[in-house]
Order: C-alpha cells, then structure tokens, then sequence
C-alpha cells in the first residue's frame, strides 16, 4: 500500500481543488460555501513520478466534539494520525490568519513531516501571504495554485525527499477485482452508521442533522478474504426538491458512485416503509444494470414486522416486478441485528450479476418457452424466435435472433425474462434481450 498523505487546513483554502488535482479527476465536490468536505476522501495521487494515497480532510476549525462541525474535526485528526506525511495549506492571497498559527501549533505536536503550501499564487497574488507563511515554522513554503495546476513541479520537489525518508508502507493494495459495494438511499435512513458498523470505527461522519454525507467516500476493506470497496453516499431526494447547486452536486456524486459499483445496497427505513422516492431510486439502480440488495434498516424500532415485510414485497411486486427475487434483508445498524446476512446477501447478487450462461442450454430453454407460450401471430403469420445467446455479463445480457425483431412486444420479453430468472436462478439482478433480425448465426450458411 502506498504512502497516506492528507490535506489540511482551514476552510476554503484549496484543499479539494488540490485533492482532484492530483487524483486527476472531479472526485471531491469543490464549492465556494464554507465547509463542504465533511468526511475523509482517499484517493491514488499520480505527481509526475511520484504516486502515493491522499486524503482530502475537514476545514481546520475549533467546535465542540458533540456538534457536527467537532464530529468533522474528529475525522480530520483520524486522517492526521493514519497519515504519513501532512500537508498544510494557507491561502496566500489571505495571508497567514490566527487559525493557520493556531492549528501548525497542533500540527507540531504531532511529530509528523509537515510540508507547506501557499496556495493561490497564480499571477504573482500571493508574495506577501508567501513571506508570511515562513513564520509558521514549517520551512519555506512551496507556491501553488491547485486551481490553474501551476506549482506542481516545484511540489513533487519538496514531496520525494520526504517521502523517501519514510519507512517503506505495507505491502499490498486493492486489487482491480475487489467487489465495489455502495450503499444508497434517501437522507437520514442510516446509510452512515450502517457502513461504520460494518467497519466496527467511525469511519464517516454520521448525526442526526439531515445532509450530513456530501461527498461520496470510497472505503477499501477486506471480509472473509474478499477485498471490498464500500462507498458510502448523500441521501437522494425527488429531483424536484433538489434546487441548491451545492445539493445538485452532491446528487450527481450519488449518481455517480451507483454508475461504477457493482452491487448497490438500497436503504430503506423500516419505520416509513419503502417509500415512492425509494421506489424511484431502485429504478435508476435497474437502468443502471447494477446489482441490488434491498436493506430494511431501523428493525429493532419496527413494531408490525410481518406487516412491514408483506407491504414491502407486494410494492416490488408491482412497481418493480423485473427485480423479481430481489434480495431483502431486515437489519439494525444502530444494534447490528441482522447484519450478519447482508454481505453474503451482496456476494451473491455480484456472483449472479457476473453469471455467464452456455449457449445449448440457453436454446433449449428458448424452444421450451416458445413451445408453451408462442408468440403471437402477426398478419396471420408466425413471428419466428430463432436463436438466443448470452453476449455479457455485469449485467446478464442475451441477444435474441428473431424473424421480425419490432413485432416482439414488450409483455412477451417479460414473459421472456421471468423465464430466464427462473430457469436459470438469476433472482433480483435486472436482465437485458437486446433483439436482432436474422437466422441463427452460428448455423451453416446464417447470417
């Protein structure tokens, strides 16, 4: 595993405009509000020829440890006790504030290399912030503008002694296989404290104010030796409620975490039910072609659970009924009860997602299906099902030859795909027939 670097700093200096700089994507949510980064972000930095994790952090700001601003600072100093190397950033156009002095006192305190930026110096505005910023005591600063990319040489410079008078890190790191495991839902259903008690630490920020999660934080971690990356998201709301730019950004991070993951896990609250925003988030995870499980949190509150679970299944059934056999799992991440099936429950869902299906017994799946049930007859003529075969995985998608492809209606494809979970033991994951005309192109002479 490589080098932990964290960002530091008060609050709109740059820090998240440097993270995405060097991991060299739109990662962390950038902002002109105060306070947006809440939780720890990690992230695999490439600086010319250096490559080590950096952690985007918390502004530096003192609160009191039970309000949401001192629960964002206990996550900044976990990141500075599990780095190997700190780096400060003041805002040079601003110069050095009493903040920036008080917290490189703490800093020192730390017995950790500490490397200064003055960041905002494009076009020379920050040499008086850059003169002052010798007085914090970390040596000379190292100018930058995170914003416009220019100091990055002049950065990897002042990085590579000190990251190669580190002891070397632990060897390893998360495979490209590892399982990708987001946890979804609408604000406040849990979906913080759920990931925390499956890492057993406070891992993300978690409390009782709603939109405490902002940017999407991807966690690596290992069970029963399978690597996992876990994600933990923002609360999604109807679109039509979602109007603030900042809350339009942390909605496309969600959207954009459920893009890359490979299962999905769809938090509902067990006191409300599932609800027509949960109905509509499962949707977008089905278009999607993600893997699903469906978690019912807050079990240990839930009176009627029997009553819960029925009303539960019977709007799947009909809002969703091609996530038919969808896994349901009824858990407590406040107590931990149940938790013990929801990631073998997740395993499951990838291994069927990633299921790939001969091509004989697909076929003669099909002719039993079309003997029972043909399909109907079009201008008095037999429209003509003439060969399936599976094309890919992560979804299950099958391409299926026909006489005439835009004659095939929709409710026979259900008919299709219904036939496909069952035979086959494809419960829950969303299934794809792609149509196409022709004869069987495997045979002699198709085409």
């Amino acid at each position: 595993m490589p080098h932990q670097v964290a960002i530091l700093g008060r609050p709109n200096v740059g820090k998240s405009t440097l993270f995405n700089r060097l991991v060299g994507r739109r990662s962390a949510l950038v902002h002109p509000a105060p306070g947006v980064t809440r939780d720890r972000r990690e992230g695999e930095a490439r600086l010319l020829d250096l490559s080590f994790r950096i952690v985007d952090t918390a502004g530096l700001e003192e609160a009191a440890p039970h309000t949401l601003t001192g629960r964002m600072q206990d996550q900044t100093d976990r990141a500075i006790g599990t780095a190997d190397l700190l780096l400060l950033m003041i805002d040079a156009r601003a110069g050095v504030t009493p903040l920036d002095r008080h917290f490189a006192d703490r800093l020192r305190q730390r017995s950790k290399p500490v490397v200064l930026i003055a960041n905002k110096c494009e076009g020379g505005a920050g040499a008086a912030g850059m003169v002052e910023a010798y007085a914090l005591g970390f040596g000379e600063p190292v100018p930058l503008s995170a914003e416009h990319g220019e100091g990055l040489p002049a950065l990897r410079d002042a990085l590579a002694p000190v990251l190669a008078g580190l002891a070397a890190p632990l060897a390893g790191s998360v495979p490209e296989d590892a399982l990708l495991l987001a946890f979804v839902g609408r604000p406040n259903v849990g979906k913080s404290t759920l990931v925390n008690r499956l890492l057993d630490e406070e891992r993300v920020l978690t409390g009782p104010e709603p939109g405490v999660t902002r940017d999407a934080v991807w966690i690596s971690w290992r069970w029963r030796d399978r690597d996992i990356r876990l994600v933990d998201t923002a609360g999604l709301r109807r679109r039509s409620r979602v109007t603030a730019r900042l809350e339009r950004l942390t909605t496309a991070d969600t959207e954009r975490a459920i893009r890359f993951a490979h299962v999905v896990i769809l938090l509902v609250d067990g006191l409300e039910g599932l609800e027509k925003q949960d109905l509509t988030i499962a949707r977008r995870i089905v278009e999607e072609g993600r893997a699903m499980v469906l978690a019912v949190n807050k079990w240990d509150a839930v009176a009627d659970r029997s009553g819960v679970l029925a009303d539960i299944a019977d709007r799947l059934e009909r809002s969703l009924p091609q996530l038919r056999g969808l896994p349901l799992i009824a858990l407590s991440a406040l107590t931990g009860g149940g938790l013990a099936r929801l990631l073998p429950a997740a395993a499951a869902a990838h291994d069927i997602w990633s299921r790939r299906l001969e091509t004989a017994p697909l076929n003669r799946w099909l002719a039993g299906m079309v003997a029972r049930h043909p399909p109907p007859l079009l201008q008095g003529r037999r429209l003509k099902l003439r060969y399936i075969t599976q094309v890919k995985t992560r979804p299950p998608t099958f391409v299926l030859f026909a006489s005439r492809p835009s004659a095939v209606s929709e409710s026979y494809l259900r008919y299709l795909a219904n036939g496909l979970r069952d035979a086959f033991e494809l419960p829950g994951v969303p299934l794809r027939i792609l149509l196409r005309k022709g004869r069987n192109p495997y045979a002699p002479g198709g085409g």
